[in-house]
């Protein structure tokens, strides 16, 4: 319903209101004549617009209870009712109104949306900037953004810059992007003005793809809204034979009059919409645009889920695991000359190792004379060495193969993931096992679904069976299939939807039709006219899986409340019908009644826009869960540092155990447990009370407790070695320990990690 049409509605209301007092006070000065013309006069306005639309209903074969409205209003009238059809106008015209604001205010999120678009860019010609349309840019064309200004196209950044993401992820925070990072038209530069090279045209934008979604949302109908027009055609047969009876049996038309002024204007189909538009705002606004309420109302009764691996439940970009370096070697150089070497590419594994390596702090050194070899690898000097990284094959044909280099390969057989070797001057020194990693919200997502209800979890991929299946079984997933084509995914989405409303959720272009095979289609972001995008049902706006599990929630308090509000709504009007039809209700307290009716139905509607998310009650503070993973990255080094000396004790010298020793030890006490005392001191009590429970952190805290033994002994072991160093039966309880360490630090860090993004609203 547009502004225009809801404004009308208000200033209709506020007409009659005045008519009708007018001739009360003409009524009471005697003036009865007067005051009935005004009376009447008062019904023309509402008897205008609803014989409009009823007759645009009409025309759309829709059914409608306007006819009861006219009835009401043209008896009251012919039988000399004057102020009760003046009544029934203002009620009628306060019952449109009261419909208008609730559909404004339950679409207003969705409506929100469509006033954010970019009106202008700046593109530079001709050695100056001009104000140009959106639609006359075209991909490789330099921009600037100013202050205030939205991002026009989507593109690519080419200096660091401050966005609000909000108007897609639903998320008002601040973040900062670097640049070479792909921005998406649509957000805000909250920063310093930037310049970008636009990577697509308007129309193919992310933006523009959000906005014909949205107003395909808004013009679509959900089941249950035609359900209740079919309703309506037999609430409206029940009403006239009611009425009709009612004035055979009593020859009272005024009681008939009154058992059509309280079904008038039938709260089934007040209720019914907008709970619906209700429960697609309350997504929008958590990042969840659902293209229409036969959707939402699916997705509600959804108990089968597919998920695509990578890009779902998989970050879908590389990022280093570990560093395996020769003897002498140190981990941190291996990663910087590779890295500084990696900036030459364009490659996705090339980014992932120049990142890491910015995380780690690590200064890069630009490099020169670089060749890449594509799908293989590349070739440049950096700092006056001559550097390759690239494949086994590809290091291997230019430098030995290291003594370590074949326990790795056989490490990325069983585990999955890659490698990336690096020789310096013809010497392979070391080699950067990168992985696609499961997403932090991935496992807290699939309990929370498992919880709302979905019954069968199936995880879709076309990855080899041995990594897929090393997946599946860290997620707890019912079903795996691997090495599978698109074909393969659509075969098998068909036949699971004859068992149960089926889910799928993927983010490619090869989940498209598996995504349009489904009963509800889900795409993991919005990039503009992406295939899996437009051919999904729901578009998750925000990378994060667990927001799914939020649309579930909406979707069937969506339902319920819409079911809940119409039989309310019904039965209290057929009770108020059996009570005009008795004689007990005269038409303008019926009429009062019946908006009183109104106005609890849509109150009880737009219920579903103050949905809480658990997130949002339990939240850290902006920027927390962030600083918070930083402190854990910080610690990659020391965890590297015990795994190495793991492996390697076995082979040093007896004598120089106890040095190796007392290095790690100092290490241990200065990061390790310094970071976990710090944890204990200041984090955990304030998670505790933000979590709620007698001791939420408990199982977290006895992990601490466990770490902080571990060293304990660690260190006790090293103060009590002899002279001559451990004997082999010592040396195989210190690895044990380090082992030991080494996994449960890394696990306590993933368990904080996914606690931390759970409570990180703004992400």
């Amino acid at each position: 319903m547009s502004s225009r049409s809801s404004s009308l509605h208000f200033y209709v209301v506020g007409v009659v209101a005045l008519g009708l007092a007018a001739g009360a006070g003409l009524f009471t000065a005697g003036r009865i004549a007067i005051a009935h013309a005004l009376w009447l006069a008062c019904v023309a306005p509402s008897f205008a617009i609803l014989c409009l639309s009823t007759a645009q209903k009409l025309r759309r074969r829709e059914a409608g209870v306007d006819v009861l409205a006219l009835l009401s209003m043209g008896v009251a009238a012919l039988t000399g009712e004057y102020f009760t059809a003046a009544v029934i106008s203002l009620m009628v015209a306060g019952g449109r109104a009261l419909e208008a604001f609730g559909q404004a205010r339950a679409g207003a999120e969705m409506t929100a949306l469509l006033t954010l678009a970019p009106n202008y860019g700046h593109r530079y010609e001709a050695g100056e900037w001009r104000q140009v349309d959106p639609e006359a840019i075209r991909t490789g064309d330099r921009l600037l953004v100013r202050a205030g200004e939205r991002v026009p196209v989507d593109g690519t950044l080419k200096q660091e810059a401050e966005l609000d993401e909000s108007a897609l992820t639903g998320e008002a925070a601040i973040r900062p992007r670097g640049a070479g990072e792909l921005i998406q038209s649509g957000v805000l530069n909250a920063g310093a003005p930037f310049e970008m090279i636009a990577t697509a045209a308007a129309r193919d934008s992310t933006f523009s793809g959000i906005i014909r979604m949205v107003e395909a949302a808004q013009q679509a109908r959900s089941p249950t809204a035609r359900l209740a027009d079919r309703y309506a055609i037999f609430f409206v047969s029940l009403t006239i034979v009611v009425a009709g009876a009612c004035w055979i049996l009593t020859g009272d038309l005024i009681r008939a009059l009154a058992v059509l002024v309280v079904a008038t204007p039938c709260p089934l189909l007040l209720a019914v919409p907008i709970a619906i538009v209700s429960g697609m705002s309350a997504c929008a606004r958590r990042g969840v645009l659902v293209k229409s309420g036969d959707a939402i109302e699916r997705l509600a009764r959804a108990q089968i889920l597919f998920f695509d691996k990578t890009g779902t439940l998989t970050s879908g970009r590389a990022r280093l695991v570990s560093i395996e370096s020769s003897p002498g070697i140190e981990p941190e150089l291996v990663l910087q000359l590779a890295a500084s070497l990696a900036q030459a590419s364009a490659h996705v594994v090339a980014e992932a190792l120049t990142v890491a390596a910015r995380e780690r702090g690590l200064s890069l050194v630009a490099p020169s004379q670089v060749t890449e070899c594509p799908g293989a690898g590349v070739i440049g000097t950096v700092d006056g060495k001559v550097v390759v990284i690239g494949s086994f094959a590809h290091a291997v044909a230019r430098a030995q193969a290291a003594p370590w280099s074949a326990a790795v390969l056989r490490h990325l057989g069983h585990e999955g993931g890659s490698a990336v070797f690096v020789d310096v001057d013809g010497v392979m020194v070391g080699a950067l096992r990168l992985a696609d990693p499961i997403r932090l919200d991935t496992p807290r997502a699939l309990r929370l679904l498992r919880r709302a209800g979905i019954r069968r979890i199936a995880m879709l991929t076309g990855d080899r069976k041995d990594v897929a299946d090393c997946i599946g079984a860290s997620l707890g997933v019912d079903e795996v299939h691997a090495e599978q084509t698109p074909g393969d995914k659509l075969s098998l989405i068909r036949s699971a939807c004859a068992e149960g409303v089926v889910v799928m959720v993927g983010d490619g272009v090869n989940d498209a039709p598996a995504l349009a095979a489904a009963d509800i289609g889900v795409a993991m972001g919005a990039r503009g006219a992406a295939a899996s995008a437009q051919a999904a049902d729901i578009v998750l706006l925000t990378d994060r899986l667990d927001r799914l599990v939020e649309g579930l929630e909406i979707a069937r308090r969506c339902q319920h409340i819409a079911v809940q509000s119409a039989a309310a709504g019904m039965g209290l009007s057929i009770a108020a019908m059996i009570v005009a039809a008795l004689g007990y209700l005269s038409p303008p307290y019926g009429a009062v009644l019946q908006e009183v009716i109104d106005i609890a139905v849509i109150a009880n509607a737009l219920r579903v826009l103050h949905m809480k998310s658990r997130s949002r009650q339990h939240a850290l503070p902006r920027g927390d869960a962030e600083r918070l993973r930083a402190a854990h990255l910080g610690l990659e080094p020391v965890l590297g540092e015990i795994r190495r000396l793991a492996e390697g004790l076995p082979g040093l010298p007896r004598q120089a155990v106890s040095a190796e020793l007392e290095r790690i030890n100092e290490l241990l006490v200065r990061v390790l447990l310094a970071h976990e005392k710090e944890d204990d001191i200041r984090l955990y009590p304030d998670l505790a009370r933000r979590l709620g429970g007698e001791d939420p952190m408990a199982a977290m805290a006895g992990t601490h407790a466990e770490i902080f033994r571990t060293v304990h002994v660690l260190r006790r072991i090293a103060a009590d070695l002899p002279a001559d160093g451990p004997d082999e039966r010592c040396v195989r309880e210190l690895q044990r320990l380090l082992y030991v360490l080494d996994a449960v630090v890394r696990l306590h860090c993933a368990q904080e990690d996914e606690l931390f993004h759970a409570l990180d609203d703004s992400a």
